[in-house]
């Protein structure tokens, strides 16, 4: 069977956990949202031109479109 403390004791190691975290700083944020947003575009111009290969060799291969 667990055994259950306090909530106040538990709240009270939470906000000492918390202030034990280094938070980043905006220009931090900035810079890896940044990084993120490029290569969400990165990735989506692969899959695009991925995509566009594989349509064109399957119409190529089964003759459909013409």
């Amino acid at each position: 069977m667990a055994k259950f403390g306090s909530p106040f004791k538990f709240l009270q190691e939470v906000r000492t956990e918390a202030q034990k975290v280094t938070w980043p700083t905006r220009r931090e944020t900035l810079i890896t949202s940044a990084m993120v947003f490029v290569m969400v575009a990165v990735t989506s111009v692969f899959f695009l031109v991925a995509d566009q290969i594989m349509r064109f060799a399957v119409t190529l291969i089964l003759g459909i479109g013409s």
